[in-house]
């Protein structure tokens, strides 16, 4: 439940559209995307540092391979990024980023042309490169437009679904120590002040992320899932990305590498709270939990 104080000026600054339910789909690369029934993303990290190495795809085989698979496995959206946002990763140049993400974009729309394709990036320059010369539908920005003050303007002439994810600071920094009064509350007046600039300039299909790993604690992170339900205040389709993250394995006393089966039990827990879109590194058994909670909520 959202806090008692402050709820009033919680709903004033958040854009609620009045609706008893969140939007129904999403439209991207020429198709209506029903989230009905949640989507699920596979993740393709084309970085040597990204810190499941499952994840990442190093030459143009491995790319197209791990493409395939996640197609396969029934993945929704292939979501590539270039630059790693593990805590205090190194930073790289636009050039780098460019140069590892826009050839993997390519490559994976010649070889599934009917692919829906997520540049996960927060630079704007890559942004439209991505979209509008190399074929990607959707950008994913972990920094929420905060990082590259030209991004809310690049996604709204491209007019493609954004994915605006929270997170304080920046990967080098966000761990450092992150603080908030109430961390659910806090996220979602950071979400309503970014959505109203988003819909003024006419951006329709927004996507909320609320960042878990990115400037959270642990026990921030456990509070943000047990009260998932509240995001759906901001009457926005909501995205949940904590496949293989420290949450999972630091909890557990384990690897990432360990970290499937507890990652597939708190996506449950996700979904069951009213996550639209999971976003993953296995594929194949976020699919079946996704189908299995759809037959649960088909029996009630």
């Amino acid at each position: 439940m959202l806090p008692q104080i402050g709820k009033k000026s919680l709903f004033s600054e958040i854009i609620y559209t009045g609706l008893a339910d969140k939007p129904k789909y999403i439209s991207a690369g020429g198709k209506l995307i029903d989230l009905t029934i949640p989507k699920v993303m596979g993740i393709i990290n084309i970085t040597p540092d990204s810190f499941y190495n499952g994840s990442r795809a190093s030459g143009d085989a491995e790319v197209i391979a791990l493409a395939e698979k996640m197609l396969r496995d029934g993945a929704d959206i292939l979501d590539i990024g270039g630059y790693s946002s593990r805590p205090r990763a190194d930073d790289i140049t636009v050039e780098e980023e460019s140069r590892r993400v826009l050839n993997a974009i390519s490559l994976v729309r010649k070889e599934f042309p009917g692919a829906i394709i997520s540049v996960d990036t927060f630079r704007a320059e890559v942004a439209q490169k991505a979209v509008s010369v190399h074929g990607a539908n959707i950008i994913n920005d972990i920094s929420g437009g905060e990082t590259d003050e030209k991004m809310f303007e690049v996604v709204a002439r491209l007019n493609v679904p954004y994915i605006m994810m929270h997170m304080k600071g920046n990967p080098r920094t966000m761990q450092d120590n992150p603080q908030y009064e109430d961390v659910v509350a806090d996220i979602l007046m950071w979400f309503g002040k970014r959505i109203v600039k988003l819909q003024d300039k006419g951006v329709k299909d927004i996507i909320i992320d609320p960042g878990f790993g990115f400037g959270k604690t642990i026990k921030h992170n456990f509070d943000m899932l047990e009260r998932l339900g509240d995001f759906a205040i901001a009457g926005l389709p909501l995205l949940v990305g904590i496949s293989r993250k420290s949450m999972i394995w630091k909890s557990l006393s384990i690897t990432p590498d360990e970290a499937l089966n507890g990652t597939s039990v708190l996506n449950t827990v996700a979904l069951l709270k009213g996550a639209d879109i999971l976003r993953v590194h296995d594929v194949k058994e976020a699919v079946q939990a996704v189908r299995l909670i759809q037959m649960l909520k088909d029996k009630s």
